[in-house]
């Protein structure tokens, strides 16, 4: 059986998902701050006959998250996601999103395959002297255009409403560097919540970079994060990026993958 779930299931659900915290923090995150009655976001869980959760799915805007720990209805999954209006996103753990490959009513976008890396400890992190700063809500619009500079990025068309309604809610923050009243580089967290928090979103315009502003901004970050009790984690599939986080103490957890337009 599967059904959407109501603040009546919140410890449920939450037993469920936190054997593996990390790997759940988007969905632990969102669930914790926006509830269950928002017009942007709503989980559904399949139950077995013992009525225990075998899966869940997320959907937060056009974003759906499934996870599950063994065999799970996976076209009534899909049929709930294809009701949906195109473009979706879906994305999590590596070996339960690739399950949705042979639905083709989801018309997935590109495949990215990451590492998946928590850190747990500020052993790793040294000082930086830059000024590093905190955005505020007035930043948003030179954050996304730093994104958007980036080859790599792909921003959704309601980024800008996506990154206010997360900075209100602090489940996201972000540092950065600026020079002549242009914001050079920046990291950010998205999907806070009491346990963890994501890093995303770290970039530098091309012609600041090999100076070492986002590691600077990740030292000063990172720092505050773990002060506050939290494990960060995040997703990389550079080399040389994950050898930079490495050193800064990331261990690699698991693969994530997504899909987008």
């Amino acid at each position: 059986m599967i059904r959407k779930l109501t603040i009546n299931d919140h410890d449920l659900v939450l037993s469920y998902l936190s054997e593996e915290p990390s790997i759940n923090l988007f969905i632990i995150g969102d669930l914790e701050v926006f509830g269950y009655d928002s017009d942007f976001q709503e989980i559904w869980a399949e139950f077995d006959e013992h009525r225990e959760i075998k899966a869940v799915l997320l959907r937060f805007y056009q974003s759906f998250i499934p996870y599950a720990k063994s065999e799970f209805n996976i076209a009534e999954f899909a049929s709930i996601i294809a009701s949906f209006p195109q473009p979706i996103f879906l994305s999590g753990k590596a070996e339960i999103v690739e399950k949705f490959e042979p639905f083709q009513e989801l018309q997935l976008g590109k495949k990215q395959e990451t590492f998946f890396a928590e850190c747990k400890s500020i052993e790793n992190l040294g000082e930086t002297d830059l000024d590093i700063k905190k955005a505020g809500q007035d930043h948003i619009d030179q954050i996304l255009s730093l994104r958007r500079s980036i080859d790599e990025f792909h921003l959704s068309d309601n980024a800008a409403e996506m990154l206010r309604t997360s900075m209100e809610s602090n489940t996201a923050r972000t540092y950065f560097t600026e020079e002549d009243g242009i914001m050079t580089a920046c990291v950010s967290t998205t999907a806070e919540n009491s346990i963890s928090a994501m890093i995303v979103g770290v970039c530098t315009r091309k012609e600041y970079r090999r100076k070492g502003l986002a590691t600077a901004i990740m030292q000063v970050l990172f720092k505050d994060v773990l002060n506050e009790g939290k494990v960060l984690c995040l997703f990389y599939d550079n080399p040389e990026a994950g050898r930079i986080y490495k050193r800064l103490g990331f261990n690699d957890i698991g693969k994530w993958t997504m899909y987008r337009k």
